[in-house]
């Protein structure tokens, strides 16, 4: 059966109406019979008409029945509304999912088998979930998939999101990381002119809820989160300029960032080859191991250093020769003796006031202490080392002024005696380098504030870990087996690229390239069903977009985007 369009004239107009056809055989050859008359019905109404003979049943289906008449007479009193969900920020989410082409590429490394739900499908239920409202994937099945709008987006049931397929759907995921970043990385680049010659690197940590015994990489080791008591995983993370993704790598919990360097850097060098990048790290990850393994393979580099460091530039500190890089700010070049190497001194006054300020406290407690010990002493009998361990504990937490303080404990008498003095050497040599600190590269041909503004750029590094964790829910982690672990840590990273893909088309846009207030006024946005009740006894319900704001409708605009302002009705 099909569609056949005829046409009559009518006092002098011609009109047109659509029937339904039959062909069938006969002896004198194929002939049709109309089944019946539709009059002149709309695009929506005739393909479900189609779909209705075939006995096609599609994902999303547009019948009949969901095509309103021109005209209706509604009781406005028995009017209401129902199914009222989040639109704006899984919408937007996947606005930017469209423009980096991610689900096209999803459904080429996951392609469709068995499964009742696509695993692509369930990605991006993942990536989606984990953008607009980071949980558990029980809390995403349970709680936050049904008061979204993502089953109208992504036309994925209710009832088929469960956390047993979104665990299936993590292990799907994972094995494609690879190639999700490469992806990723030129997809970026393309999109948004990116030069990757600057690579900061950067490491983190994220502790576990659970005692994760099924995972080996899960240890004990120092927390940036300041949960010593739990176990952890390190990550890796390598960003370009503006803080856009490339890649990263996850470490056991007790492993030093000193001792990641050469992994991470071969990683890089084998996903992307080796060209001419500028390998840009902190003070954390710098040894002299490192800085060799970084100039025999011809790479460059710009590191920070200890702060022990700054005493063979004594004089250097003392003599004139300083750039301003703005108020406040200076620096100056100081090449390394043998040549192979520049090192950059900084000088800030803000930095400067901080440590001043830093040492006065801590200068005030240990010696606040150390009177009261010492009075403790005189008024009862200690033993010295008794005296001395207290003594050792007060300045390990007060460690920056603790080279200030000379103190001896003498014991006569059965009572201990405390004697300290203060180091005026120290003093002196606090004085001048405070708000100072070195920087090294072995790049010859840039000045000091060259080098300066791009090692500064690894900020950007750490403003990606701080998106991670507060916008992006990386922690804590409730995962006990090793790859769920990884597949968790992924779709952080995947929701990663598409926030800060957003700020790039924020930044086009002349809205600035921190897309956190654009992201959350969009989200207000929500989707209702109108349900109009006839006189005649049926209902017609409609799926409806909220009319945005003054201002909401300013951002679209600038951001190029055109909001729906009805969605199908999905019957699922």
């Amino acid at each position: 059966m099909h569609l056949r369009k005829w046409r009559k004239r009518v006092k002098g107009k011609t009109e047109q109406y659509w029937a339904v056809v039959e062909s069938y055989r006969t002896a004198r050859g194929p002939r049709q019979r109309i089944v019946a008359y539709l009059g002149d019905v709309e695009e929506a109404a005739r393909e479900g008409v189609v779909q209705a003979a075939r006995g096609e049943r599609t994902h999303q289906p547009r019948l009949v029945d969901e095509v309103a008449p021109e005209w209706v007479e509604v009781d406005v009193k028995r009017l209401r509304v129902e199914r009222v969900r989040d639109f704006g920020g899984p919408w937007l989410g996947l606005q930017v999912m469209e423009k980096l082409g991610l689900g096209e590429f999803l459904q080429a490394v996951l392609p469709a088998g068995r499964e009742e739900i696509e695993w692509a499908a369930m990605a991006q239920v993942l990536m989606l979930g984990r953008l607009c409202e980071p949980c558990s994937e029980l809390s995403l099945a349970e709680r936050v998939y049904a008061r979204t709008a993502l089953v109208d987006l992504l036309g994925v049931p209710i009832e088929k999101v469960n956390d047993d397929r979104l665990y299936r759907a993590l292990d799907a995921l994972l094995p494609h990381k690879s190639a999700l970043s490469r992806y990723l990385k030129e997809r970026l680049g393309d999109l948004f002119e990116l030069e990757y010659d600057l690579l900061l690197y950067d490491v983190t940590s994220t502790y576990f809820e659970g005692l994760a015994q099924g995972n080996e990489q899960a240890q004990r080791g120092y927390s940036r989160d300041h949960r010593p008591d739990c176990k952890q995983v390190c990550i890796a993370l390598v960003v370009a300029q503006g803080g856009m993704p490339v890649d990263y790598q996850v470490f056991a919990g007790n492993r030093s960032d000193v001792t990641t360097v050469e992994e991470i850097v071969e990683q890089i060098e084998q996903h992307y080859g080796v060209a001419d990048h500028i390998w840009v790290m902190d003070r954390g990850m710098v040894s002299e191991e490192n800085v060799a393994f970084l100039r025999e393979g011809g790479r460059r580099y710009i590191v920070g250093t200890p702060k022990s460091t700054l005493r063979r530039f004594e004089q250097q500190l003392l003599e004139a020769g300083w750039e301003s890089i703005r108020e406040g700010l200076e620096v100056k070049l100081c090449p390394a003796p043998e040549g192979k190497e520049t090192f950059i001194l900084c000088r800030s006054a803000a930095r400067r006031q901080k440590e001043q300020a830093m040492h006065t406290r801590f200068e005030q407690r240990i010696e606040a202490g150390l009177e009261k010990l010492a009075q403790g002493c005189r008024e009862r009998s200690h033993r010295a080392a008794v005296v001395e361990r207290r003594i050792g504990r007060l300045l390990e937490r007060n460690s920056r002024a603790a080279g200030l303080f000379e103190v001896q404990v003498k014991e006569r008498g059965g009572r201990a005696k405390v004697i300290w003095s203060k180091r005026e050497a120290w003093r002196e040599w606090s004085r001048l380098s405070e708000g100072c600190y070195l920087l090294r590269s072995n790049i010859a041909e840039w000045s000091a504030p060259e080098l300066w503004e791009a090692y500064i750029q690894l900020t950007q590094a750490e403003a990606a870990f701080r998106i991670h964790k507060r916008d992006l829910g990386l922690r804590p982690i409730w995962h006990q087996k090793e790859e769920r672990v990884q597949a968790h840590i992924l779709v952080c990273f995947l929701a990663y690229v598409l926030w800060k893909a957003l700020g790039q088309l924020c930044q086009r846009a002349g809205l600035g390239d921190e897309p956190r207030q654009i992201f959350e006024e969009l989200a207000q946005l929500r989707t209702v069903d109108v349900v109009l009740p006839t006189k005649a006894g049926p209902e017609l319900r409609r799926r409806c977009v909220t009319e945005p704001t003054k201002h909401q409708a300013i951002l679209l605009a600038h951001l190029g985007l055109t909001l729906p302002r009805q969605l199908p009705l999905h019957k699922m």
